[in-house]
Parts: C-alpha cells; sequence; structure tokens
C-alpha cells in the first residue's frame, strides 16, 4: 500500500543513546506538499531528511496521498514512508509509526490480515494500546509482544516493513519481506550506511551510483539469487529478513519455507475432505482480503484463478451481505484487458461472459500495438528488470484503470497454478514417477502408460518452447544433478527465457565461458533443500517449489504484479498466496493437482497460443483439478472444462508499425554500445529478423531485453559496463 526508504549508520555512535522519551525527530509531508517539521533542527538532520524526502519523490506513485520522515536522535537512522492511504484513512495511519514509548519505529508497504482477530488478542489477552485503526501497527504490537523472529508466525499478507527498536540493549533492525515476495524490498551498502527501499531507483538521492551486475544478468542469478541487475543491490528474500550484526555487517535470516508431503509417509485423506479443505480456506482467504476503507476492485481474465476469486466476492457480497471494501454492494467492478488486434490472445471476451453470468460490471482495457510502444519505457522504469514478453506492458496499461475509476485495491488471481500445477511445465515432473499418495490412481498402476507419457509430455513441451522462441533445451551435455534429475530438467524450463550467449559482447562470452546456468540455479537451494529434492518430495513439488522461489518471485510478482500495478498506485491483493492457504495444498498429493484423463477429445475450448493439437499427453492431464473442484459453484461451465491458458502478448508484429519504430529509435548503435555488455552485432541481425509474417520470436525476445537495458541504463543514469562489474561485489559482505 506505499513505498519505504530508509538509511541506516552501520558505525555505532559514539554519542549518548537516546531511550526516545522526548519527542522524536520527525518531518512530515502533508497531501498538499507544505512541510512541517518538528525538532529536526542541525544541518546533519536536515540533510537526511531533504534526501529522504527526495527519494520518496522517485516513488511517490506507491503512495501519492501521505508521507513522512522520521530520523533518530543519533541521526544514525532515517525511516521514510509515502502512502496510499486504503485502512484508517485519518492522520493516525500516517507513517513513521511509533510505539506508545517512542522506541519502536516501523515503516510497512503491504497488508497484515485477519485485523480483528489479531487485534483483539493484543488488546485483551496482552494488554496492548493501538494508537490507530491502521492495519500496519500489527506489526509495532506483534514485535512488541512476540519479538522477533517469532512475531512473523502471527503476520499474514502481502508485506515489507522495516522496524528500528532502540531501546537499550536492542538497537535493532529488522527489515522484511512477506513469504512469497509479493511486495519488494532492495537494499545496499554506502560505505558505512545502509540503504534500503522499496525500489532501487529511491537509491539515486541518497548518493547511490548505479552500475551494471554483468555477471547476475549473463549467468541469470539476478532471478535465482538475492542479486539484481545492480551491482551491490540486493534483494531481500522472501521469507527472510534482513538484521544488522554487532560488527557492523548484514545477514539475511529465514523466517518461513515452503514444505511438501513426504512423498514416502503421505497422509490418507478423502477427496471430500480435499476439496472442502481447499474451498473453505480459500473462501476465507478471498475473505480477508476485501476489508479496506475504500472501494475494491477484481481483475478479471479468462482463466480459472480470477474467475474463481470473482465467484467467490460476488458470493459473498449476496449470501453474506459482506461488504467489498468500503462498499455494501453485490455490484462489483471487474477490470480486464484484450489484445482484439491478434485472435488466439484475447480473452476479453471470456471475460465478459463471466461478468455476466455472475452480473457483474467489467471494464475493458484494450490494448493495441501502439499501446504497448507507447507504455514500453515507462513500464520497464518501474519494474527495474528486462522481461522475455510484452504482456507486463499489457499488465502496465490495464493498471491504469483502476485508477482511473476510483479504486485503490484490487484482488488478483496470481499463485493458483503455482501451487495447483496449472503450467503445462509442471507436467512432465508429475508424470516422472508415480504419486504414492494415491496408489490406486490410473498413473500410479499402469507404469508403462505413464513413462510412455512422461517421454512425450517432454517432446510436447520441447515443442511449445520452441514455438514461442525459447532458449530452453538447446543442445546441453547432461548435468550431474545434485537435487535430482527432475530438479535439473526443471532448470531447464526455468531458463526457457533467458537471453542465449550471442546478444552478449564477446568480453562476456570470454567470462562467461562454458558456465552451466542450470548449476547457478540448483546451487541457488541449501543443503536442506537439495536433500528433500532429492529423496522427500515428489518431483512435482519440487518444480514446484523451484518455480516459486525464481519466477513467481522475482518476475511475476514484479513485473506482472506489485511493480505494474503500484505504478498507478494500485495494491492488488493475491488470495491464493495466503500462506494458511498454501501450506495446506502443498500438502495435497500431486494426483489431486494433476488429474489423467484418457478422454483428450472433450471440449477444453479454443486451443490459444501455447496448445497444439498434437499436445496429446499434455491434454489428457487435467490441471488445476482440486482447484476446479472446490471453485465449482463459483465459475461457468465453460471455465471449468477450459485448458490453462497463459496471460502472454503477440510476438509476431508488421514491419513499420509503432513497435518497429520504437524499438528503432530506441536500439541504436549508440544507446546499445554505451550499456558496455551487448553485442551491436547480434541487435542488428535481431532487427532484420524480428519481424512480419515470418517473425523469429527468438529475435523479437532480443529486442525486448536490450531494449530494457537501454531504458534503465538512460532513466537510472547507469554508467557503461567494463570487466570489473563481472567480479562479485563485496560491499555487502
Amino acid at each position: 500500500m506505499c513505498g519505504i526508504s530508509a538509511s541506516i549508520s552501520l558505525t555505532p555512535s559514539s554519542g549518548k543513546h537516546q531511550t526516545g522519551n522526548g519527542c522524536p525527530k520527525y518531518t512530515g509531508i502533508p497531501c498538499n506538499g507544505e512541510t512541517r517539521s518538528h525538532g529536526v533542527t542541525n544541518d546533519i538532520s536536515k540533510n537526511l531528511a531533504n534526501q529522504l524526502q527526495a527519494s520518496l519523490a522517485i516513488i511517490t506513485h506507491r503512495g501519492p496521498d501521505d508521507s513522512g520522515v522520521w530520523i533518530n536522535e543519533t541521526e544514525q537512522v532515517g525511516l521514510s514512508h509515502c502512502r496510499l492511504s486504503i485502512n484508517d484513512l485519518s492522520s493516525a495511519g500516517r507513517q513513521p509509526l511509533h510505539s506508545s514509548d517512542g522506541d519502536v519505529h516501523l515503516v510497512v508497504n503491504g497488508e497484515i490480515y485477519d485485523y480483528d482477530r489479531l487485534r483483539h488478542e493484543c488488546e485483551t489477552v496482552h494488554q496492548y494500546a493501538f494508537q490507530s485503526d491502521s492495519d500496519s501497527e500489527l506489526v509495532l504490537a506483534l514485535y512488541h509482544i512476540f519479538g522477533a523472529p517469532d512475531f512473523f508466525t502471527h503476520l499474514r499478507g502481502e508485506f515489507a516493513f522495516v522496524l528500528y527498536d532502540e531501546r537499550p540493549g536492542y538497537q535493532r533492525l529488522v527489515a522484511a519481506r512477506d513469504r512469497y515476495g509479493i511486495k519488494p524490498l532492495v537494499y545496499t551498502r554506502l560505505g558505512s550506511q545502509l540503504l534500503i527501499a522499496s525500489e532501487a531507483k529511491a537509491f539515486l538521492p541518497l548518493g547511490w551510483k548505479p552500475r551494471w551486475d554483468v555477471r547476475a544478468i549473463a549467468d541469470a542469478g539476478w532471478m535465482f539469487y538475492e542479486r539484481t541487475l545492480f551491482r551491490g543491490v540486493q534483494k531481500v528474500l522472501p521469507g527472510h529478513y534482513l538484521e544488522t550484526t554487532v560488527d557492523g555487517g548484514v545477514q539475511q535470516i529465514k523466517y518461513w519455507d515452503a514444505e511438501y508431503e513426504d512423498k514416502r509417509r503421505p497422509e490418507i485423506r478423502t477427496m471430500d475432505e480435499m476439496v472442502a479443505g481447499v474451498r473453505e480456506r480459500l473462501v476465507e482467504s478471498v475473505r480477508l482480503r476485501l476489508r479496506a476503507d475504500v472501494p475494491v476492485g477484481i481483475y478479471l481474465s479468462g482463466g480459472i484463478d480470477s474467475s474463481a476469486i470473482a465467484g467467490i466476492v460476488a458470493d459473498l457480497a449476496r449470501r453474506e451481505n459482506a461488504k467489498i471494501g468500503s462498499e455494501q454492494t453485490t455490484r462489483l467492478t471487474c477490470f480486464s484487458v484484450g489484445f482484439p488486434e491478434i485472435s488466439g490472445y484475447d480473452e476479453s471476451h471470456i471475460a465478459e461472459r463471466t461478468a455476466e453470468w455472475l452480473g457483474v460490471k467489467t471494464i475493458k482495457k484494450t490494448i493495441t500495438e501502439k499501446t504497448l510502444a507507447d507504455h514500453f519505457e515507462d513500464a520497464v522504469f518501474h519494474c527495474e528488470h528486462h522481461h522475455f514478453d510484452l504482456n507486463f506492458v499489457a499488465k502496465f496499461g490495464l493498471s491504469t484503470l483502476p485508477q482511473e475509476h476510483g479504486i485503490k485495491v484490487v484482488l488478483t488471481g496470481e499463485g493458483a497454478d503455482e501451487h495447483f500445477a496449472g503450467y503445462p511445465y509442471f507436467f512432465s515432473e508429475f508424470l516422472r514417477e508415480p504419486d504414492e499418495a494415491l496408489a490406486d490412481s490410473h498413473l500410479s498402476q499402469d507404469s508403462n502408460l505413464r513413462n510412455d507419457m512422461f517421454k512425450s509430455a517432454q517432446r510436447e513441451m520441447k515443442g511449445i518452447w520452441t514455438k514461442g522462441g525459447a532458449t530452453a533445451y538447446e543442445n546441453r551435455p547432461a548435468l550431474l544433478s545434485i537435487a535430482g534429475a527432475g530438479a535439473a530438467d526443471m532448470s531447464d524450463n526455468l531458463l526457457a527465457w533467458h537471453p542465449s550467449a550471442a546478444l552478449f559482447a564477446p568480453w562476456v562470452q570470454a567470462r562467461r565461458g562454458d558456465h552451466d546456468c542450470r548449476k547457478t540455479i540448483l546451487d541457488s537451494y541449501a543443503k536442506t533443500i537439495q536433500a528433500k529434492m532429492r529423496s522427500r518430495w515428489h518431483p512435482l513439488h519440487t518444480s514446484m517449489y523451484m518455480w516459486n522461489k525464481n519466477s513467481l518471485a522475482n518476475v511475476l510478482l514484479s513485473c506482472l504484479g506489485d511493480r505494474t500495478e503500484m505504478a498507478h498506485s494500485v495494491e492488488a491483493r493475491t488470495p491464493f498466496l495466503d500462506h494458511h492457504l498454501t501450506e495446506y495444498v502443498n500438502r495435497l498429493p500431486p494426483s489431486v493437482k494433476l488429474r489423467y484423463s484418457a478422454d483428450t477429445a472433450s471440449d477444453t475450448g479454443e486451443l490459444g497460443p501455447i496448445w497444439t493439437k498434437s499436445s496429446v499427453a499434455l491434454q489428457s492431464l487435467n490441471e488445476n483439478w482440486i482447484l476446479r473442484q472446490a471453485v465449482r459453484p463459483f465459475i461457468t461451465d465453460e471455465l471449468y472444462k477450459r485448458k490453462k491458458h497463459p496471460f502472454l502478448a503477440p510476438t509476431r508484429w508488421a514491419k513499420d508499425g509503432p513497435l518497429y519504430h520504437k524499438f528503432k529509435a530506441l536500439l541504436t548503435r549508440e544507446a546499445v554500445e554505451s550499456l558496455g555488455f551487448v553485442s551491436w552485432t547480434t541487435i542488428q541481425e535481431a532487427m532484420d529478423s524480428a519481424w512480419g509474417e515470418a517473425a523469429d520470436p527468438r529475435a523479437f525476445r532480443l529486442l525486448l531485453y536490450c531494449g530494457a537495458w537501454v531504458t534503465l541504463g538512460r532513466r537510472m543514469g547507469v554508467d557503461k559496463a567494463n570487466e570489473a562489474d563481472w567480479e562479485p561485489n563485496t560491499l555487502l559482505a
């Protein structure tokens, strides 16, 4: 719901520690732009306050309603926050927040759910005195009651926060990110100063001089570790918190991780019990995310995930008279996107039929080629990384709609495919081994059928990747996997869109050598996780863990989630990523997530851009099966039967159209060579082959990558890369 920026000195103060009994130093910037200050009188405080205010100004899209800055008595810690007012619209909800004794200080981005129950427990059982009705204050209360890391157990939602405890004997920093990384949080170090923010661009006014992390870009490390595209800038990982050490260092500590059923000792449950368990937890997750002091809308696509959310909300409004945010209404507002220019990519007609069936209002954003060309650079700037498809630009365009219609909060369907096995690259891993949890299932009993389908599914998936212009499944030597054959093969799927070596300058190719990026992935998992992949988890669950730690956290929840939504001051809430729901689903057998059907001729709707009639093995598996059963009362027959269609944008565009002219102007020789790590010759060749009826989708994706880097380089003032930018950065050691 907001943006945060913080500066912390890692050098102990020589001055006397202040316990906070006096008035804390605070400056606030009301909505009208006037500046008020209390206690900020010396030049050091004024300079830091000005820097933090300038930092907020760069990310004001994350919180245009209000902002505030707090600096501690020793001028070593500064917290700043720009606010998107959603819960407690009064001035009491302004941040930074402070404990009643003035010793613990906090800035929060996101939402904490189950507010009423948690607040009541804090007040009645623990006698905590709240100062506002803001859900963010729950972080202060729970920290005060349980301390860190125990208080994380009670936090439910999507959040990133920075908390500073300056009580004598504590002087503790805790900077944390939610379990799935829905909200972003990055940090860097400038000398003895630690900077933390929602977006890297917020570091610019604080003295940061950006450089490319060429190794992280070339070996895909930015997707699989805490690294980013920028040298010395790291992510706080999902399910982790950052803490300073007594010697002035910084460490990340894990407070949560996903776990799956032990395939050797499965829990036996009835099918009805499992379906009811999913339905109960999903409905509860949706209900909790309807709480807001502003109107709430829904992003509605042609898929089962967002349609199920819309159906559940409509049912809650009708049957329970539930409030939809601040409104008591059964007339929901849904937003959808359409690509009318290219057949197979436009799902808006399905979304419209769903809206009509539910009796809800739908507003559609038509995405044309000109829309994509006009929004490309702005979308990249907000995302701060490259992407293989223009779908993120379409999401950027879609997110203009709620803002235009006065809606600050939307519910979305992200996370369903990740937990119910909705993506086709999960299928072969499901077929790799029998499912001992459902030993009487057809595929568990017929090993010959399962093995034949396994080989066929791998071939069919390779065809889909090739058709889409992916680089996966190129001829690669066998990899001696440290985490099992399934993990090694899933690495190919995760690297499907990683730029080929030819895109990089000769010096980068020489430094990269014969490095196998699959090893980059596998080495990113702890030894304990690798052991579970080898022996405890079913290969389907191994592949889901890998996807959720990498692509979900670093791509989908970024450029197709928070970054493109908050670019327009829209907070998206993700019911499928409620950890009470996901922890239950993770323990379910693989065979209730993917279900075999010998009848591949059943009516599953149009094939769309990825499926082909030859995908027999892939189409004989019904993805999201238990989800379909759980949400059957809330969706249409059409959606119940329809195959998963990923949200993708077209890759074939006419030469001399808006996108051609956009990339022709963007990717000049001077612009490409100023990056320092890209081959101009490769980009020239890609411009020649990426357009028209015979367009090469691989070439088009190379233009997307390089176009993103050029845009970021210009807008963020990134210096030209050289060989020193390949070496590991030691600033954060």
